[in-house]
């Protein structure tokens, strides 16, 4: 629970830049377990939340990084673990929707039409405040061959 406010402050961050949407206080404490963090002794350095959308497709969202430990591979780290965690879920597809889909790429996911994620679109984008002006691209990896680690 002590994580939120280092979390938001990230996310916030971030925002600022239009790299991720915003999320509130509120909606952090309700999707808390959702998320991983990297830490360097008492410091949040990343966070990243794999939030299940259905029988067997999940989302990684809110994928921030301090500006001070970019390019340290902590991005890719969270990355790993949201998908370590969906492989051990029984996830067949994790999907995010990012605007910096060739760093999702080098993970190993494929841009993806949008459309081939319905329940994200009726759920959350048709609420989102970049709805009708969206720059996010849809990148997926399948994991049904990857073998947990």
């Amino acid at each position: 629970m002590d994580d939120v406010g280092a979390i938001r402050r990230l996310i916030d961050y971030w925002v600022q830049t239009d790299v991720v949407l915003p999320r509130t206080e509120g909606e952090i404490y309700e999707t808390l377990r959702d998320f991983v963090v990297v830490r360097d002794e008492d410091r949040i350095a990343a966070a990243g939340a794999l939030h299940i959308e259905w029988k067997d497709l999940a989302e990684i969202k809110s994928l921030v990084v301090a500006p001070e430990y970019q390019g340290q591979g902590l991005g890719s780290l969270v990355v790993e673990a949201c998908l370590d965690e969906a492989v051990a879920l029984g996830m067949k597809t994790v999907f995010a929707l990012t605007t910096s889909p060739e760093f999702f790429e080098k993970c190993g996911f494929a841009q993806a039409a949008v459309s081939s994620f319905p329940l994200k679109v009726w759920n959350e984008c048709l609420r989102c405040p970049k709805y009708a002006r969206c720059d996010e691209i849809a990148v997926a990896i399948d994991l049904r061959s990857r073998a947990p680690r």
